[in-house]
Protein backbone atom coordinates (compact mmCIF):
# COMPACT_ATOMS: atom_id res chain seq x y z
CA UNK A 1 0.00 0.00 0.00
CA UNK A 2 1.46 3.43 -1.06
CA UNK A 3 1.17 6.78 1.44
CA UNK A 4 -2.53 7.07 1.49
CA UNK A 5 -4.79 10.17 2.68
CA UNK A 6 -8.19 8.88 4.56
CA UNK A 7 -11.38 10.61 4.18
CA UNK A 8 -14.09 9.59 6.30
CA UNK A 9 -15.80 10.68 9.72
CA UNK A 10 -14.95 11.09 13.58
CA UNK A 11 -18.11 9.65 16.03
CA UNK A 12 -17.95 10.16 19.81
CA UNK A 13 -21.09 9.41 21.97
CA UNK A 14 -21.09 10.19 26.00
CA UNK A 15 -24.15 7.80 27.52
CA UNK A 16 -23.93 9.48 30.95
CA UNK A 17 -25.14 11.76 32.75
CA UNK A 18 -26.57 13.01 30.35
CA UNK A 19 -26.61 11.82 26.45
CA UNK A 20 -23.82 13.94 24.27
CA UNK A 21 -23.23 12.98 20.81
CA UNK A 22 -21.33 14.38 17.69
CA UNK A 23 -20.08 13.45 14.13
CA UNK A 24 -17.64 15.00 11.40
CA UNK A 25 -16.26 14.30 8.47
CA UNK A 26 -12.75 14.22 9.23
CA UNK A 27 -9.56 13.39 6.74
CA UNK A 28 -6.15 11.75 7.69
CA UNK A 29 -3.22 10.70 7.10
CA UNK A 30 -1.89 6.80 6.62
CA UNK A 31 1.95 7.04 6.37
CA UNK A 32 4.29 3.77 6.12
CA UNK A 33 7.01 5.71 8.20
CA UNK A 34 10.40 3.57 6.94
CA UNK A 35 9.44 4.88 3.33
CA UNK A 36 8.62 8.39 4.37
CA UNK A 37 10.25 9.49 1.26
CA UNK A 38 7.36 7.90 -1.02
CA UNK A 39 5.33 10.45 0.60
CA UNK A 40 7.31 13.11 -0.26
CA UNK A 41 8.13 12.44 -3.27
CA UNK A 42 3.98 11.90 -4.33
CA UNK A 43 3.65 15.70 -3.38
CA UNK A 44 3.31 15.81 0.49
CA UNK A 45 5.13 18.25 2.07
CA UNK A 46 7.82 16.36 4.50
CA UNK A 47 9.54 18.32 7.22
CA UNK A 48 8.90 21.67 5.18
CA UNK A 49 6.54 24.28 5.06
CA UNK A 50 3.86 23.20 3.21
CA UNK A 51 -0.54 23.76 2.54
CA UNK A 52 -0.25 20.09 3.81
CA UNK A 53 2.73 18.90 5.52
CA UNK A 54 3.93 16.21 8.03
CA UNK A 55 6.39 16.96 10.29
CA UNK A 56 8.55 14.37 12.53
CA UNK A 57 8.56 16.80 15.59
CA UNK A 58 5.13 16.59 16.23
CA UNK A 59 5.16 13.13 17.63
CA UNK A 60 6.90 11.46 20.18
CA UNK A 61 9.85 13.18 22.16
CA UNK A 62 9.80 15.89 19.49
CA UNK A 63 13.48 14.68 17.33
CA UNK A 64 13.78 16.08 14.29
CA UNK A 65 14.57 14.16 11.24
CA UNK A 66 18.43 14.53 11.50
CA UNK A 67 18.45 13.01 15.10
CA UNK A 68 16.24 10.26 13.31
CA UNK A 69 12.22 11.71 14.06
CA UNK A 70 9.65 10.02 14.78
CA UNK A 71 10.17 6.49 13.73
CA UNK A 72 13.65 6.61 15.88
CA UNK A 73 11.29 7.59 18.69
CA UNK A 74 8.98 4.70 17.85
CA UNK A 75 11.95 2.09 17.83
CA UNK A 76 13.01 3.31 21.11
CA UNK A 77 9.76 2.72 22.96
CA UNK A 78 9.30 -0.49 21.13
CA UNK A 79 12.69 -1.31 22.63
CA UNK A 80 12.02 -0.30 26.25
CA UNK A 81 9.22 -2.79 26.26
CA UNK A 82 11.01 -5.53 24.90
CA UNK A 83 9.14 -5.50 21.03
CA UNK A 84 12.64 -5.69 19.34
CA UNK A 85 11.10 -7.76 16.25
CA UNK A 86 9.08 -5.12 14.98
CA UNK A 87 11.10 -4.99 11.91
CA UNK A 88 8.37 -4.67 9.24
CA UNK A 89 6.76 -1.49 7.66
CA UNK A 90 5.29 0.54 10.77
CA UNK A 91 2.49 2.91 9.40
CA UNK A 92 1.19 6.16 11.23
CA UNK A 93 -2.23 6.97 11.43
CA UNK A 94 -2.67 10.81 12.43
CA UNK A 95 -3.92 14.39 11.25
CA UNK A 96 -1.40 16.34 9.00
CA UNK A 97 -0.67 19.93 9.67
CA UNK A 98 -2.82 22.09 7.40
CA UNK A 99 -1.49 25.57 6.83
CA UNK A 100 1.31 24.92 9.48
CA UNK A 101 -1.11 24.45 12.02
CA UNK A 102 -1.34 20.76 13.98
CA UNK A 103 -3.45 19.52 17.09
CA UNK A 104 -3.68 15.49 17.28
CA UNK A 105 -5.76 14.36 19.79
CA UNK A 106 -4.70 10.39 18.97
CA UNK A 107 -2.40 9.24 16.49
CA UNK A 108 -2.40 5.45 15.69
CA UNK A 109 1.06 3.10 14.82
CA UNK A 110 0.78 0.41 13.27
CA UNK A 111 3.96 -2.00 13.99
CA UNK A 112 4.59 -4.65 11.51
CA UNK A 113 7.13 -7.86 11.83
CA UNK A 114 8.77 -8.98 8.76
CA UNK A 115 6.17 -11.19 7.41
CA UNK A 116 3.95 -7.98 7.77
CA UNK A 117 2.04 -9.19 10.94
CA UNK A 118 1.00 -7.14 13.24
CA UNK A 119 2.89 -7.10 16.36
CA UNK A 120 2.23 -3.95 18.23
CA UNK A 121 -0.21 -0.68 18.21
CA UNK A 122 1.13 2.05 20.06
CA UNK A 123 -1.88 4.72 20.90
CA UNK A 124 -0.29 8.14 21.23
CA UNK A 125 -2.21 10.42 23.08
CA UNK A 126 -2.29 14.60 23.35
CA UNK A 127 -4.60 16.59 25.49
CA UNK A 128 -5.35 20.19 24.89
CA UNK A 129 -2.82 20.60 27.94
CA UNK A 130 -0.08 20.47 25.48
CA UNK A 131 0.69 16.68 27.64
CA UNK A 132 1.37 13.49 25.34
CA UNK A 133 0.72 9.77 26.67
CA UNK A 134 0.66 6.62 24.95
CA UNK A 135 -0.74 3.24 25.27
CA UNK A 136 0.78 0.49 24.13
CA UNK A 137 -0.87 -3.34 22.67
CA UNK A 138 1.76 -6.03 23.04
CA UNK A 139 0.26 -8.69 19.82
CA UNK A 140 -2.93 -7.03 18.74
CA UNK A 141 -5.01 -8.48 16.29
CA UNK A 142 -7.56 -6.67 14.10
CA UNK A 143 -10.99 -7.61 15.20
CA UNK A 144 -10.44 -8.35 18.32
CA UNK A 145 -10.72 -5.78 21.29
CA UNK A 146 -7.39 -5.36 23.75
CA UNK A 147 -7.80 -3.38 26.83
CA UNK A 148 -5.50 -1.00 29.15
CA UNK A 149 -5.82 1.31 32.15
CA UNK A 150 -6.99 4.80 32.03
CA UNK A 151 -3.72 7.05 32.98
CA UNK A 152 -4.26 9.66 30.98
CA UNK A 153 -6.36 13.30 30.88
CA UNK A 154 -7.74 13.87 28.36
CA UNK A 155 -11.15 15.58 29.09
CA UNK A 156 -12.24 17.99 32.66
CA UNK A 157 -15.77 16.03 32.15
CA UNK A 158 -14.13 12.27 32.62
CA UNK A 159 -12.02 11.28 35.72
CA UNK A 160 -9.04 9.40 34.61
CA UNK A 161 -10.07 6.09 35.81
CA UNK A 162 -11.64 3.29 34.63
CA UNK A 163 -9.97 1.35 31.01
CA UNK A 164 -10.34 2.17 27.63
CA UNK A 165 -10.98 -1.22 24.98
CA UNK A 166 -9.79 -0.72 21.18
CA UNK A 167 -10.71 -2.07 18.26
CA UNK A 168 -8.79 -2.18 15.12
CA UNK A 169 -10.24 -3.05 11.58
CA UNK A 170 -9.31 -3.33 8.27
CA UNK A 171 -10.91 -4.30 4.85
CA UNK A 172 -10.50 -4.11 1.52
CA UNK A 173 -13.73 -4.23 -0.76
CA UNK A 174 -13.24 -4.16 -4.67
CA UNK A 175 -9.84 -2.58 -4.37
CA UNK A 176 -11.11 -0.41 -1.70
CA UNK A 177 -9.26 -0.08 1.75
CA UNK A 178 -11.08 0.95 4.84
CA UNK A 179 -9.76 1.52 8.21
CA UNK A 180 -11.89 2.14 11.43
CA UNK A 181 -10.65 2.10 14.79
CA UNK A 182 -13.04 2.22 17.95
CA UNK A 183 -12.88 3.35 21.30
CA UNK A 184 -14.52 2.49 24.45
CA UNK A 185 -14.21 4.29 27.78
CA UNK A 186 -15.56 2.54 30.38
CA UNK A 187 -16.18 3.43 34.51
CA UNK A 188 -17.51 1.34 37.51
CA UNK A 189 -20.91 1.61 35.95
CA UNK A 190 -20.41 0.39 32.52
CA UNK A 191 -19.62 2.06 29.44
CA UNK A 192 -19.20 5.75 29.52
CA UNK A 193 -18.37 7.07 25.69
CA UNK A 194 -18.19 5.21 22.75
CA UNK A 195 -15.35 7.46 20.06
CA UNK A 196 -14.58 5.91 16.32
CA UNK A 197 -12.35 6.92 13.37
CA UNK A 198 -13.12 5.47 9.92
CA UNK A 199 -12.42 6.53 6.22
CA UNK A 200 -11.57 5.26 2.72
CA UNK A 201 -7.31 5.36 2.06
CA UNK A 202 -6.94 7.02 -1.25
CA UNK A 203 -3.12 7.01 -2.17
CA UNK A 204 -1.22 10.62 -1.76
CA UNK A 205 -1.31 12.55 -5.19
CA UNK A 206 -2.16 16.20 -6.01
CA UNK A 207 -5.54 15.30 -6.93
CA UNK A 208 -6.14 13.56 -3.27
CA UNK A 209 -4.33 16.82 -1.64
CA UNK A 210 -6.26 19.08 -3.07
CA UNK A 211 -9.31 17.32 -2.43
CA UNK A 212 -8.18 17.42 1.43
CA UNK A 213 -7.42 20.96 1.42
CA UNK A 214 -10.71 21.73 -0.33
CA UNK A 215 -12.88 19.46 1.73
CA UNK A 216 -11.09 20.67 5.14
CA UNK A 217 -9.16 23.87 4.95
CA UNK A 218 -9.22 24.29 8.87
CA UNK A 219 -9.22 20.78 9.47
CA UNK A 220 -6.85 21.03 12.62
CA UNK A 221 -8.29 24.11 13.42
CA UNK A 222 -11.46 22.92 13.30
CA UNK A 223 -10.50 19.80 15.87
CA UNK A 224 -9.45 22.30 18.43
CA UNK A 225 -12.35 24.69 18.21
CA UNK A 226 -14.72 21.39 18.12
CA UNK A 227 -13.61 20.20 21.13
CA UNK A 228 -13.94 23.20 23.08
CA UNK A 229 -17.48 24.17 21.80
CA UNK A 230 -18.28 20.39 22.64
CA UNK A 231 -16.87 21.16 26.12
CA UNK A 232 -19.40 24.26 26.61
CA UNK A 233 -22.26 21.95 25.64
CA UNK A 234 -21.72 19.57 28.11
CA UNK A 235 -21.20 22.45 30.88
CA UNK A 236 -23.97 23.82 29.77
CA UNK A 237 -26.04 20.41 30.49
CA UNK A 238 -24.54 20.38 33.81
CA UNK A 239 -21.65 17.29 33.41
CA UNK A 240 -19.85 17.21 36.47
CA UNK A 241 -16.15 19.00 36.30
CA UNK A 242 -12.77 17.63 37.15
CA UNK A 243 -9.59 19.28 37.70
CA UNK A 244 -7.06 18.17 36.13
CA UNK A 245 -4.47 15.77 37.91
CA UNK A 246 -0.80 15.34 37.20
CA UNK A 247 0.33 13.57 34.64
CA UNK A 248 1.23 9.99 34.69
CA UNK A 249 4.90 9.21 35.78
CA UNK A 250 5.26 6.83 32.85
CA UNK A 251 5.01 8.01 29.22
CA UNK A 252 3.64 4.63 28.29
CA UNK A 253 1.07 2.77 29.52
CA UNK A 254 1.57 -1.12 28.24
CA UNK A 255 -1.56 -4.19 28.06
CA UNK A 256 -0.42 -6.71 29.39
CA UNK A 257 -3.28 -8.83 30.49
CA UNK A 258 -4.60 -10.67 27.15
CA UNK A 259 -7.02 -11.83 29.10
CA UNK A 260 -8.86 -8.44 28.03
CA UNK A 261 -9.14 -9.82 24.32
CA UNK A 262 -12.28 -10.57 22.91
CA UNK A 263 -13.70 -11.03 19.45
CA UNK A 264 -16.21 -8.07 18.84
CA UNK A 265 -19.88 -8.80 18.38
Amino acid sequence: MKPCIGFGQVRHTRMRPTHHGFSYPTCFLMLPMRCLHEASQMGLAVNRAGLISFHDKDHGDARSSAQGGALSWLLDVLKTHGIDDANGEIWLHCYPRVIGFTFKPVSFWYCHSKDDQLRAIVIEVNNTFGERHCYLLDQPRYGVTQSAQKMFHVSPFCRVSGSYAFRFMRTLHLGQERTVVRIDHSDDEGLLIHTSVSGELKPISKTTLRQSLWGYPLLTIAVVARIHWNALLLWIKRVPFFHKPKPPSAFVTRADDLSDIQPIH
